[in-house]
């Protein structure tokens, strides 16, 4: 069943010789003073790069005001665009693709990490729980500072920016993070966005900010090598809409017009944003539901198995499958779904932040065999 997983797909302008794709993970492990990628961040990345196969980065911070959590990799000063050269550089040389996600954590975040300001967000509102400080430790979310809506062009141009450096950096592309409660989904949900301008209020102006940053992206890139992703029944992060359908529907359908090169969905049975592990009852398959309006290539994450992932690529929901905890265990995941080989079990307690242990120790098939 799992050669579904192996059959060639054409994302965009690229061709991927199999759809096991590497999810967006953060692991909070980038060289300080800086948020710069470091070696270690090289050879996590290497190990996990696969001949056709597809990695999609941890998020990455756009701005200064973008960043969430300690030792998160930025990708707006020159120091960060030559640590992710060497990146992409080790990635190409093992035959991989990757792309770069853009990153903006909105209220997100805490003022120790934003030099003592105040996080941004479209309302002044609170999440729920605690941040991350710079000191690794936790603390109440602060209130934000909603941004002026003569702030938000220089947001857009900031992705753009950061689209720029990606290029610059070597990746093949770039994702756009408008998911897990962050900067881009807090604008799309009426909970966190209580504007009255031109970005707040109805769907339409709900989802203005989300398109103008994928066609500014994409002017930089192209928009066959660009991607979004989506949690529409997302609850992390203070985040979710009570009726998710009109909501998504309308920014899909906009973004499908812009021909981008992939959506990508997160399932509803993995709305934890990886904080805990979710298993939603009685819950759609976000795929299913939204692809019928999404005419490109279509990629599912969440608690997949390669034999689930098989069967929804069968089924027509998905066209690949993007797996995390399980690519942090396996760092040759790909062939061992190929083989139908045992998995790692993963360790939770070393996903944020660390050195080795956790991060690039993880055997790989021959060594587990030995």
């Amino acid at each position: 069943m799992t050669q579904k997983l192996f059959v060639p797909l054409r994302l965009g302008s690229l061709g991927l010789k199999h759809r096991v794709v590497m999810a967006p993970l953060t692991r909070m492990r980038a060289t300080q003073p800086g948020n710069v990628p470091q070696a270690l961040n090289v050879e996590y990345y290497r190990q996990r790069a696969s001949q056709g196969g597809l990695i999609i980065t941890e998020g990455s911070q756009i701005s200064l005001t973008g960043q969430g959590m300690p030792a998160t990799p930025g990708i707006h000063s020159q120091a960060q665009i030559d640590g992710w050269k060497s990146v992409t550089e080790a990635v190409h040389s093992q035959g991989g693709l990757i792309f770069l996600q853009l990153w903006h954590v909105g209220r997100i975040s805490h003022s120790s990490l934003l030099g003592d300001q105040l996080p941004v967000a479209p309302s002044a509102i609170a999440a729920p729980g605690n941040a991350y400080t710079a000191s690794f430790e936790r603390a109440p979310f602060e209130t934000p500072r909603a941004l002026e809506t003569a702030e938000i062009a220089s947001v857009v141009e900031d992705y753009a920016q950061a689209a720029r450096y990606a290029q610059q950096a070597g990746f093949d592309g770039v994702e756009i993070h408008a998911a897990n409660g962050y900067l881009l989904e807090q604008f799309l949900q009426s909970r966190s966005n209580q504007r009255t301008d031109a970005y707040g209020g109805s769907i339409e102006n709900r989802c203005r900010l989300v398109l103008e940053i994928a066609a500014a992206v994409s002017t930089v890139f192209g928009a066959d090598r660009v991607g979004i992703r989506l949690s529409p029944f997302g609850v992390a992060n203070g985040s979710g809409e009570d009726d998710p359908l009109p909501l998504y529907s309308y920014l899909i359908k906009q973004l499908a017009a812009l021909d981008l090169a992939y959506l990508h969905l997160i399932e509803p049975r993995a709305s934890g944003a990886g904080q805990a592990d979710v298993d939603h009852q009685n819950v759609p398959f976000a795929s299913e539901l939204f692809r019928p309006l999404w005419p490109n290539v279509l990629i599912a994450a969440g608690n997949y198995r390669p034999d689930t992932a098989a069967a929804a690529i069968e089924a027509g929901r998905a066209d690949a499958i993007a797996f995390g905890r399980l690519f942090i265990a396996n760092p040759d995941l790909p062939e061992r779904a190929r083989q139908g080989a045992d998995l790692n079990d993963y360790t939770r307690a070393t996903f944020y932040g660390g050195g080795a242990e956790g991060y690039v120790d993880y055997p790989a098939l021959e060594a587990s065999c030995r």
